[in-house]
């Protein structure tokens, strides 16, 4: 998710329930009286890219080292031939991502590098963590590529067994825009169908969500796979009665940047069948703020930071 520079305002807005993942034909309307049945909701933002590269295998089994880590968010665009590819921009990022040859890639470049016109071979060979992070100096630089969803799922259920823990859930980002379409993404409905079809290969639609800013595929997935959870994302100031509005349909999530969060609204959304949590959250204070407030998750960077009391 992108962390654009949102001053804290107490406006109406609140985040994802992704605790409604355990069940995936849990309607919205029982959302609330879900709360006193589920454990909070910490989720691992890109696995944990506060301390390893973002979106890959080992950030995600590192998330799983911390108890409290319920759900691992992640974000998916589409390959040329048509694979789910884990990564938050539909390109290779100029901030953190490399050539084959070891080569940065340049800001003049990066959107030349489209993923949406390579195969998942190709995408394979770059590297998006040896460089580091210059955002997350405490980030350990490591060789990794951009996994396909199936990767990621697959290593990360085998490290949770070997570790002994439950599974973790996985709160899936559709990255999509209007001007993206046929250029960097497939059309939404496209897109919506790969990801419900990818959900329903790997056996995980009981500890899925589905969440956007973008509300034309989170439309799709209401459509056509009603019992999976779906969360809205937001990062707007235009409230949450336009959003809802504008999404067409009552989520059983609804997920802005945690600083436009106050008690209230955290009521309201309540009081709606909907859960709180919010993103992305990385300093304890701020965490120990939220949950006075009543939020149902954090997501976070920093798995490390969770209070020690949660």
């Amino acid at each position: 998710m992108t962390t654009n520079k949102l001053a804290l305002a107490g406006l109406a807005l609140g985040l994802l329930a992704l605790h409604a993942c355990n069940n995936p034909t849990q309607p919205a309307s029982t959302a609330t009286s879900m709360q006193a049945e589920n454990s909070f909701d910490w989720q691992g933002h890109r696995g944990a890219r506060g301390l390893l590269p973002e979106n890959s295998i080992p950030a995600f089994i590192k998330a799983l080292e911390y108890p409290a880590i319920t759900t691992l968010e992640l974000d998916v665009v589409v390959s040329s031939d048509s694979q789910l590819i884990v990564s938050h921009e539909p390109w290779f990022s100029a901030e953190i991502c490399s050539h084959p040859s070891g080569a940065p890639v340049t800001e003049e470049e990066e959107k030349e590098l489209n993923i949406f016109r390579m195969t998942a071979a190709e995408i394979r060979r770059y590297d998006c963590g040896k460089r580091g992070h210059p955002r997350f100096p405490e980030q350990k630089a490591m060789p990794v590529h951009k996994p396909t969803l199936t990767e990621v799922v697959q290593a990360v259920d085998s490290a949770a067994l070997a570790m002994g823990r439950p599974l973790p859930r996985y709160n899936i980002e559709i990255k999509s825009k209007p001007e993206w379409d046929g250029v960097y993404t497939p059309p939404p409905s496209e897109f919506a169908q790969l990801v419900i079809a990818q959900i329903g290969q790997l056996q995980i639609g009981n500890r899925v969500c589905v969440q956007s800013f973008d509300e034309r595929p989170l439309r799709e997935v209401n459509r056509n796979a009603s019992g999976l959870i779906i969360s809205q994302l937001v990062e707007n100031y235009d409230g949450v009665k336009f959003n809802l509005e504008k999404l067409g349909f009552t989520p059983q999530v609804y997920s802005p940047h945690y600083g436009l969060i106050t008690a209230e609204t955290v009521k309201v959304l309540h009081n709606s069948g909907i859960r709180v949590v919010p993103w992305t959250v990385n300093t304890t204070a701020e965490m120990e703020q939220l949950i006075e407030w009543g939020v149902d998750g954090i997501i976070t960077d920093y798995p490390d930071r969770i209070p020690r009391n949660r």
